[in-house]
C-alpha cells in the first residue's frame, strides 16, 4: 500500500496542513478516535476551495465540520424514526387488505403476483426472516397450530420493510394496492415506488450512511395529483437530475406520511428546527430549492413553531 496508516495526531496534522483551523486539539483528536477520519472526511467538501477538495477555504474550523456531521447524525435519527412509523403502518394496511381480499395465506399464491419468480425469491427471504425470528407467536403457529406459514397478519410482524414493499408492488390487483395507499391520499403506483425508496433510505440511515448530500439511486415517482397540496413543494428540475435525487423530496413526503400516521406527533417540528439550525449555505446540498422556506409545506411548519 502506498498510504500507510496514520495515527490520530497525524490525521489531525494532515487536516491542519490543508488549512483547517483546529481551536481545540484534544476535542478534535477525540472525534477522530471515535468516529474515524474517513467517515468525517466527506463533510469537508462544502468548506474547501473550488476545484481543490484538499485545501480548506480561509477561516474554516474543525468545529464547522463537526457541526455538519452532528446535523447529519440527527437527520438520520429523524429519518429512521419516520421510516419506522411508515413501515409499521404499511405492515398493518398490507396485512388487513391481503387478509380480507386474498385470504389469510393469499400472500403465498403466486397467481396473485405479477412476477412469479420475483415473488418466489421474496418468499425465500420471508422464510429466512421467519426462521431467524424468536417470536413466540411464530413458534405457536408452527408447533401448536401446525401452520408452516402463518396468516398474513402474523407473518407481517417479522417481515422486513423491503419484503413487504415487494409483496405490495407485485400484487396483480391494483385495487388492493390502492386500498393500501388510500389512507395516505396517494395514487397506488406513486405509493408503491415511494415505499421501495423509503425502505432503501431507512437501510442507508440505519447503517449510518451520510444523508446530508447523498444522491439516491433508487428514486420514486413524484405525486402529480394526489395529494395535490404537496405538489408545489417538490423540487423538480429536469436540468438538475442530481439535485432532484437528493433527500429534499423524500422529506416532503415523510412529513406528509407522518401527518397521516401520527397527527399529534412533534416529529415535523423537530425536523424543521433541525433544518433551521444548519448553515443556510449547506441546505441546497440536500436538494432543497432556493425558496424552500416560501414553499407551502415548509412555510406552514415554520409558522407553527412556538
Amino acid at each position: 500500500m502506498s498510504k500507510p496508516a496514520k495515527t490520530y495526531q497525524e490525521q489531525l496534522d494532515l487536516l491542519k496542513s490543508r488549512g483547517l483551523i483546529v481551536q481545540n486539539e484534544p476535542f478534535a483528536l477525540h472525534c477522530l478516535e471515535h468516529h474515524n477520519y474517513y467517515r468525517l472526511s466527506p463533510y469537508r467538501f462544502p468548506f474547501t476551495l473550488p476545484g481543490n477538495c484538499d485545501a480548506f477555504a480561509p477561516g474554516v474550523t474543525f468545529e464547522q465540520l463537526w457541526k455538519l456531521y452532528i446535523f447529519d447524525r440527527k437527520l438520520r435519527h429523524l429519518v429512521i424514526e419516520a421510516c419506522k412509523g411508515v413501515e409499521i403502518s404499511l405492515r398493518a394496511h398490507w396485512a388487513y387488505q391481503v387478509g380480507h381480499f386474498l385470504g389469510p395465506l393469499g400472500y403465498l399464491d403466486n397467481q396473485h403476483f405479477s412476477l412469479p419468480l420475483v415473488h418466489a425469491r421474496t418468499l425465500v427471504k420471508l422464510h429466512d426472516e421467519m426462521e431467524r425470528s424468536r417470536e413466540e407467536f411464530i413458534q405457536h403457529h408452527r408447533a401448536n397450530l401446525f401452520m408452516p406459514w402463518p396468516p398474513a397478519w402474523v407473518i407481517v410482524e417479522v417481515a422486513s420493510f423491503g419484503n413487504i414493499s415487494n409483496l405490495l408492488s407485485q400484487l396483480r390487483q391494483s385495487s388492493i394496492r390502492q386500498a393500501v395507499a388510500n389512507p395516505f391520499g396517494m395514487d397506488e403506483q406513486t405509493f408503491c415506488s415511494l415505499m421501495h425508496h423509503l425502505s432503501v433510505l431507512r437501510n442507508s440511515a440505519a447503517h449510518h450512511s451520510r444523508l446530508w448530500n447523498r444522491r439516491f439511486v433508487i428514486k420514486f415517482k413524484l405525486p402529480k395529483k394526489k395529494p395535490i397540496h404537496l405538489v408545489p413543494n417538490f423540487f423538480v428540475d429536469p436540468a438538475m437530475p442530481k439535485k432532484q435525487a437528493k433527500i429534499h423530496n423524500s422529506l416532503v413526503l415523510l412529513v406528509h406520511l407522518m401527518t397521516c400516521i401520527e397527527p399529534s406527533s412533534d416529529w415535523q417540528e423537530r425536523l424543521i428546527r433541525l433544518l433551521l439550525s444548519v448553515d443556510p449555505q449547506l441546505i441546497p446540498e440536500m436538494g432543497f430549492p432556493t425558496d424552500w422556506k416560501n414553499r407551502p409545506l415548509w412555510q406552514s411548519l415554520i409558522a407553527a413553531l412556538p
